[in-house]
């Protein structure tokens, strides 16, 4: 069956960015088990050895009947500082060297695909006034 709807969904599924954002989902998955297993290994066996327990969700505060757990807000923001350094140092600052060395070096370096379709757009409107 060659229906225009289906091959118009054939043809988006199959377009480059699509398949690279298929690709980095994939990529960000195992990425997110490694800085899992980072966190959870090291970093808070190193917290563990420091303050005797593997994480602060202990840390909390009785108010009235209640019990504020401090020490939840306090571990979920220790693992998104480590994400946080994680992604910077083992992506976007090598991403950004060699996007550097490529300027030094005279090569090209492309241009977003949505720049280009912006200048474009600038230029045909100069023209009409």
């Amino acid at each position: 069956m060659n229906h225009p709807v289906i091959k118009e969904f054939r043809d988006f599924l199959m377009r480059g960015d699509i398949i690279a954002l298929a690709v980095a989902f994939i990529m960000a998955g195992a990425f997110g088990l490694v800085v899992t297993a980072f966190t959870d290994g090291i970093v808070m066996a190193f917290i563990a050895a420091i303050f005797g327990k593997p994480s602060f969700d202990s840390i909390g505060l009785d108010v009235g009947d209640g019990r504020l757990y401090i020490g939840t807000f306090l571990t979920a923001l220790a693992n998104l500082v480590i994400v946080a350094a994680a992604v910077f140092f083992f992506i976007v600052k090598p991403v950004k060297i060699l996007t550097e060395r490529k300027k030094e070096a005279g090569e090209p370096v492309p241009e977003a695909e949505d720049v280009v379709l912006l200048r474009e757009i600038r230029d045909l409107l100069k023209t009409r006034q």
